[in-house]
């Protein structure tokens, strides 16, 4: 397999131009730290890594609008932000590795996606190429454009399967002036549900809501049903959130970076491992938790749960997020009637079927 690492956008188009004319297979990516995220690429004559593009290409800190390359690292676009209290608050898994344009690709998403919501909420604009050469723009530097059509929400979350992005533009969020992360344990997941219900309807609104099962919370050295809930604002609505979850202990910096990290550190422990993504409404929540055993990571203000399997033939409901590829209509067992829109879409913009061949399970 050949690798190319082009240095421009347009290095980068004339790459995947040339692989065009030939019927070359390509699979595309940043440092492919998720590679297995949502199925592996089946086959390719030819890989290219955005990794050389990744340099700030404009930086607005008093608009809260930034443009970067897409090979960024997303560890280095935070420590920049930090700079000026200023965040992109995702918290995808593999933050050490991970590029900005894999993270967008991929639509991974954290805690605090409940508070600021994923990068289809934070993206204002992007570029990508495109397999007949062409270098594409959507919206820009401003965060509200209304200007054409959105064609960058098509490329968040298409795992590569569209086009490569080349550069990313995000709205920045004031980083708050001080951040606590309260935690408490539950003997039961009625009890649980039961104070995350209560939050939901309280004044004080956490930026997360994450509750693990006891499994999970055995991985990060906690016991029961463990409700994370990571917070900010200035010295007085911190104090208040301490006066009102006073029965919950506060947590040291680096448990929501590990939560973060969950699925990238299971799957390193497991390599026969898989993560399925289960959606439930609010209310089915408690059932899932009082009978799931294996460790459950979920966003408990969405209903989204994230199951730890320790093989991917293990029996789950839902849809897989990682792991190792059994077929599609396993992994992806109801794409809905949305999926002939897919396809045409796909066969619009990559009518060879050239570009990141069997991601999505092979159904795209």
């Amino acid at each position: 397999m050949s690798i190319l690492s082009p240095t421009s956008p347009a290095e980068l188009a004339s790459q995947l131009r040339q692989a065009s004319e030939r019927g070359q297979t390509v699979e595309c990516g940043g440092n492919f730290s998720k590679a297995l995220w949502g199925g592996p690429v089946s086959t390719a004559a030819l890989r290219i890594s955005t990794a050389k593009l990744n340099t700030v290409l404009q930086y607005e800190p008093r608009d809260l609008t930034i443009s970067v390359g897409a090979g960024m690292s997303y560890a280095a676009l935070t420590r920049l932000l930090a700079g000026n209290r200023q965040m992109i608050p995702l918290d995808p898994p593999y933050a050490a590795e991970a590029t900005i344009g894999g993270v967008v690709a991929t639509n991974l998403s954290g805690s605090r996606r409940r508070l600021f919501g994923t990068a289809r909420d934070l993206v204002i604009g992007l570029e990508f190429a495109t397999m007949d050469g062409k270098l594409v723009q959507s919206g820009g530097m401003v965060v509200k454009n209304v200007a054409g059509l959105d064609m960058g929400k098509l490329l968040i979350g298409s795992y590569g399967t569209l086009g490569v992005l080349c550069s990313v533009n995000f709205k920045l969020i004031p980083s708050p002036p001080e951040k606590l992360t309260f935690v408490q344990s539950f003997a039961t997941a009625a009890e649980a549900v039961a104070e995350r219900n209560r939050l939901l309807t309280g004044v004080l609104q956490p930026s997360g809501i994450d509750l693990l099962n006891p499994a999970a919370s055995q991985m990060l050295g906690h016991q029961g049903f463990l409700l994370v809930l990571p917070v900010g604002g200035s010295a007085v609505v911190l104090e208040r959130y301490k006066r009102e979850l006073s029965r919950y202990q506060l947590a040291s910096d680096t448990l929501l970076d590990r939560i973060a990290e969950f699925p990238a550190t299971f799957l390193s422990q497991h390599p026969q491992g898989a993560i399925a993504r289960l959606s439930t409404r609010l209310q089915g929540l408690q059932p899932l938790l009082e009978t799931e055993q294996r460790p459950l990571v979920v966003r408990a203000a969405n209903g989204v749960a994230y199951l730890h399997l320790a093989s991917a033939r293990e029996p789950f409901s839902g849809v897989l997020e990682a792991g190792e590829d059994r077929g599609a209509v396993v992994q992806w067992p109801s794409p809905g009637d949305d999926l002939a829109v897919m396809e045409k879409i796909k066969n619009m913009m990559d009518p060879q079927q050239l570009l990141n061949k069997g991601r999505l399970y092979g159904r795209i």
